[in-house]
């Protein structure tokens, strides 16, 4: 319907308002498009876009776009590495809380993978530290050395003396003994 006039040397290659008439004809309203291409030098590709707002400048277009595509690759990365597949609740409160949760925890693995000196992948630091919760152990120290095993703590130590098969079966012994002399 109409070539809108483009910067020279700018990304933006051409924009046009553009008529759907097979969907006219078919008794749906009168769409009037915005179509813009943009040459994405990151990636030395045409992007072509589609779009109902008139009013706003081809670069504005282009660069939403852009931001949305990085909210669904942030997206992607929180499924991949904090395995969310889908949302607890149904609430607008519920899925806020669940959103900042992992935000957090994005940004902590995020965090965690620039302090170590280990060069690790944000999906591998996300499944190792998963098995490393229940592991009492210096977390920085891990970060940088993974593969080193725990240090043996003495308390540690200690609890596996009290509960060796010998002093098992002799607390038991005596448990036993307790209950009789009660009843």
């Amino acid at each position: 319907m109409e070539r809108r006039s483009v910067p020279e040397h700018g990304p933006v290659q051409r924009d046009e308002i553009i008529f759907l008439y097979k969907l006219a004809r078919q008794g749906g309203p009168d769409l009037f498009l915005r179509r813009i291409e943009v040459w994405d030098e990151t990636q030395q590709r045409t992007l072509v876009f589609l779009t109902n707002h008139l009013g706003f400048a081809a670069s504005t277009i282009a660069a939403i776009y852009r931001q949305r595509w990085q909210i669904e690759l942030f997206f992607k990365a929180l499924k991949q590495n904090l395995r969310i597949k889908t949302f607890v609740g149904t609430s607008p409160n519920a899925l806020q809380i669940q959103i900042w949760t992992a935000l957090i925890a994005l940004l902590l693995l995020k965090y965690l993978q620039l302090r170590a000196r280990f060069g690790w992948s944000l999906s591998n630091l996300a499944a190792l530290l998963r098995q490393q919760l229940f592991v009492y152990r210096d977390l920085f120290a891990w970060l940088d050395q993974p593969f080193q095993p725990p240090p043996l703590l003495v308390a540690a130590a200690e609890q596996i003396a009290l509960f060796s098969p010998s002093n098992l079966d002799s607390r038991m012994a005596t448990s036993t003994h307790d209950q009789r002399r009660r009843a």
